[in-house]
């Protein structure tokens, strides 16, 4: 879930920058000493052995640890509340492998678009339950992957168009807008599409009258105004019903599916059974089947937890 990922020092600028006002430019100039900085990092990380650049990246990791001083506040209160049997230590050591875990998947990220055809995936991955994937697919009526911010949970823009499934990804665009385009090409280099959340209704509508995959990952914060309460971690935290909704009404099946790495820097990706929702009405229905998607994903995290985005937000009272 490739296009060679080559980039002169001055990119075009995105629609929109020209022709306008000098705070606009300013923001430009901004973006672009952004970007340059971070094609610097990302040719490193590209040129050295892939082992030796995921070491670096959980160099990095620990590195951001003792400058990310709110990023860890957040971890530490998350894990705190999310495992309250844990002791400070044991809380502490989590966090630090939270954040290594972090800088490996950055660097991860920086090489998606190396991984080379079916050799790659009989070298550095595991594949748990891919029956269910198939099984899903014969229904006819597109699939909604379930997935969430686990592991190196990027690889799927490899993996599933290498298994032979047409497949678009669900994802926010970032606020460097060069940045945003890097990835982008990264995301759709195997073959795959991204379609932005904010925008995307009709395109996924769209993607599974074609019999497309959708991936969407589902553990992150939603605005009230858009979301329903359901417990994860054994705390309220605010779901989108959107992925409830489409599966209830258009019959189509979702699959739980996650991406762990393991300590050698491979990777074991676990399918579960297609997950089918009847089309019932009321919205206690609608939030109980999120409830369900959602403690889906909680069993997933504690399988692995310090491969959980902690450093998120997910909670907000």
């Amino acid at each position: 879930m490739r296009l060679s990922m080559t980039h002169s020092s001055r990119p075009p600028a995105p629609h929109g920058f020209r022709n306008q006002p000098r705070d606009k430019r300013q923001s430009r100039g901004r973006y672009l000493l952004e970007y340059l900085l971070f094609l610097t990092l990302a040719g490193l990380t590209r040129v050295l052995p892939r082992v030796t650049a995921l070491r670096l990246g959980g160099k990095l990791g620990e590195l951001a640890r003792l400058t990310q001083k709110k990023r860890v506040a957040t971890a530490t209160d998350n894990l705190r509340r999310a495992y309250p049997e844990k002791s400070s230590e044991e809380i502490k050591a989590d966090v630090r492998a939270v954040f290594r875990h972090l800088g490996v998947s950055a660097v991860e990220m920086l090489r998606l678009d190396l991984f080379r055809g079916q050799a790659d995936v009989d070298r550095y991955f595991t594949l748990v339950g891919m029956e269910h994937l198939h099984q899903a697919h014969a229904m006819g009526k597109g699939v909604l992957l379930l997935t969430g911010h686990i592991g190196f949970w990027e690889v799927g823009t490899f993996l599933i168009p290498q298994l032979g499934f047409p497949v678009d990804f669900v994802a926010k665009r970032m606020k460097n807008p060069y940045v945003d385009r890097y990835f982008e090409r990264l995301r759709e280099a195997a073959g795959g599409r991204c379609i932005e959340s904010k925008k995307g209704a009709r395109r996924i509508l769209r993607a599974l009258k074609q019999k497309h995959m959708i991936a969407v990952l589902l553990d992150q914060h939603i605005s009230r105004s858009e979301a329903v309460p359901v417990d994860f971690f054994g705390r309220k935290a605010w779901t989108t019903p959107i992925i409830t909704q489409l599966a209830m009404k258009q019959g189509i099946p979702i699959v739980p599916i996650y991406s762990y790495r393991t300590e050698d820097f491979h990777y074991e990706i676990i399918a579960q059974p297609p997950i089918l929702f009847a089309d019932e009405p009321g919205a206690e229905t609608v939030i109980h089947n999120t409830a369900h998607l959602t403690a889906n994903i909680e069993a997933a995290v504690r399988r692995a937890p310090t491969q959980w985005f902690w450093v998120h937000r997910r909670w907000r009272d």
